[in-house]
């Protein structure tokens, strides 16, 4: 048996079969012993969970964030650009804000409101109900068109490169095994398969990191570590690969630095910031995972909990840039020809070459019999992925929308609603793919739509916790012009390409600030704007009530049990996900 095949053999179709139908059966049984435990069904503990160990929250989070844009968006990006998208992944210290600041603000209004709250119920208590409900709508618009769609989207192509099956049979394929899976399983299945994937994708990943290094080194991974940084320096025109910033300086050729013009200097750090506070804090596909947490029992051991979980989380952040897009880099590496012959060919002007890289890798670089085992990892992590939102968009639609029509039905009643929702979700994501597939770059269509709806959330979020004269109604124009503004400005994106062509006629010549503007400085103006529409709305509308500016204000004897809720290894934990970011930002400047 050749253990070198560049190709999927027996062995590795036998692993992935015999992987597969365990990961099955311990999610079956852990969803089996829950509903023991529950004696019945229960809505809530369907959408949010029950309370689970700070480690798996950790996890769970880490997982409902890496999606195939990751093993094919990431990979196939740190192949053409390097580390240019690093500031979206680099983020662990952007979700220890979630822990330290955001969870004890959600726990609070939790008590005050006697029940698991979602974002958009945040903002019915401090804005108005009509804010609360945008909320939900914005949420759910942009699940299917970008986490839903590009899942399986990008899904499709990893099966693809990785064992030739055509890309609508791996799409379709993945959307339909994640919808039965979530309408089963319910968070508790979520959950278990987090646990159950996390440490296999890790491990694979960082083989196929290793043993791409080794192979491009000939035998050394630091040779093979410094063979990839050589060839990277020197693509994009001399400017290279190997560093965040890029400036609009001018070469010895003469040539500006190609990226620029998509990463311009500085401002790639705010608006991949903006986007981290957006997703990270306030987006109930991840603050779910640690609302999930709060069944009757002590706020302090509550938050202490959620807290660790986010932070163990913020280590586990750490990992997908060496996961996924370092090894895009030695992918166009290895497909360089210039260190030997590997049987990867990748052209870094084609788009679909390079989302190919990491499914090349794992292909051509792992052992036979590994091949199949590490697949069964990512396998789980497409699934988990695509669940979450499912799962996320269940949990909107019923808590936000049908609860508060039909009051007072069955339990059992809740949990089927649920799930029709996510068969809705699935459909109306299916519905999107074939339009989504002719808006050109997919990486850079993703980044770009949340680009355009962060800004009104973090200026909603941040302004409603921290200010007690920001009225409800200027909570309401702020998210909802901010909306209006955003998708405008994505409806010239599809016109013109992203502000790559223009748009002729005197109207569209004079508005070319709005639409030709690079999208990260139009993110950051557009908060700017966002913010500066809030406070002065608030100078004409009525002021919050003493309840609404009640829910945002901690007394002393919550801030106690803050207090207690976290200790010194909770501040040596956090302290090492900000130094190991510092450290990663340092190296590659």
């Amino acid at each position: 048996m050749n253990w070198n095949a560049k190709e999927f053999i027996w062995l590795d179709w036998a692993v992935m079969a015999v992987g597969i139908l365990g990961v099955v059966w311990l999610v079956y049984r852990a969803i089996k012993k829950d509903k023991e435990k529950m004696k019945g069904a229960d809505s809530q503990d369907y959408l949010f969970g029950k309370g689970e160990p700070w480690y798996v929250i950790g996890m769970a989070i880490f997982a409902a964030n890496i999606g195939s844009e990751h093993l094919v968006g990431l990979a196939g990006t740190g192949a053409k650009d390097g580390v240019g998208m690093a500031h979206w992944e680099m983020q662990g210290w952007m979700i220890l804000i979630l822990g330290w600041l955001f969870v004890p603000f959600y726990q609070l209004l939790n008590n005050k409101m006697g029940k698991i709250i979602t974002m958009p119920d945040f903002l019915k208590f401090r804005y108005t109900q009509r804010t609360g409900s945008w909320l939900s709508i914005i949420t759910l618009v942009a699940y299917i068109l970008t986490k839903v769609s590009v899942t399986a989207f990008t899904g499709g192509i990893f099966f693809e490169y990785l064992i030739g099956l055509p890309f609508w049979w791996g799409a379709l394929g993945l959307i339909a095994i994640t919808a039965i899976f979530t309408v089963i399983g319910g968070m508790k299945g979520v959950m278990t398969m987090s646990s159950i994937q996390t440490p296999i994708l890790i491990i694979g990943a960082f083989l196929v990191l290793f043993l791409g290094l080794y192979e491009l080194g000939s035998g050394s991974i630091m040779q093979g570590w410094a063979n990839m940084m050589e060839y990277c320096r020197g693509l994009h025109d001399g400017y290279g690969t190997t560093h965040m910033f890029h400036w609009a300086d001018i070469n010895a050729s003469g040539n500006p630095d190609p990226m620029y013009h998509e990463y311009p200097g500085f401002v790639v750090f705010i608006g991949a910031s903006i986007i981290g506070f957006w997703y990270w804090c306030t987006d109930q596909h991840i603050v779910q995972r640690v609302l999930g947490q709060q069944k009757g029992e002590d706020n302090s051991v509550v938050m202490k909990r959620a807290r660790r979980g986010t932070i163990a989380a913020g280590y586990f952040k750490l990992l997908p840039v060496f996961m996924f897009l370092i090894p895009g880099m030695v992918a166009i590496s290895l497909a360089s020809g210039q260190f030997g012959d590997f049987g990867i060919q990748m052209d870094i002007t084609n788009q679909h070459d390079t989302d190919g890289a990491f499914a090349m890798m794992v292909k051509s670089i792992l052992p036979a019999g590994i091949k199949g085992f590490v697949t069964i990892g990512f396998i789980c992590a497409l699934v988990t992925s695509l669940a979450a939102f499912f799962n996320s968009c269940a949990t909107l639609f019923t808590e936000d929308f049908y609860k508060p029509m039909k009051k007072g039905m069955s339990e059992d009643h809740y949990v089927l609603v649920g799930r029709i929702a996510t068969v809705v979700v699935v459909i109306l994501g299916l519905l999107w793919l074939p339009v989504m597939m002719n808006m050109g770059n997919l990486y850079s269509y993703l980044q770009g739509i949340q680009s355009l709806l962060a800004p009104a959330m973090v200026a909603v979020f941040t302004l409603g916790i921290f200010s007690k004269k920001i009225t409800p109604k200027a909570g309401e124009w702020g998210l909802i012009g901010g909306f209006v503004i955003g998708m405008c400005r994505l409806l010239t994106n599809i016109f013109t390409e992203t502000g790559s062509k223009a748009m002729t006629g005197a109207f569209w010549e004079n508005t070319t600030w709005f639409w030709q503007t690079n999208w990260l400085v139009f993110e950051c103006w557009l908060l700017v704007f966002i913010v500066l529409l809030m406070v002065v709305v608030s100078f004409f509308t009525p002021a919050p009530s003493k309840e609404q500016v009640d829910a945002i204000t901690f007394t002393p004897a919550y801030r106690k049990q803050i207090r207690e809720s976290w200790g010194f290894w909770d501040i040596v934990g956090t302290l090492g996900v900000i130094a190991l970011c510092g450290c990663f930002y340092a190296y590659f400047w």
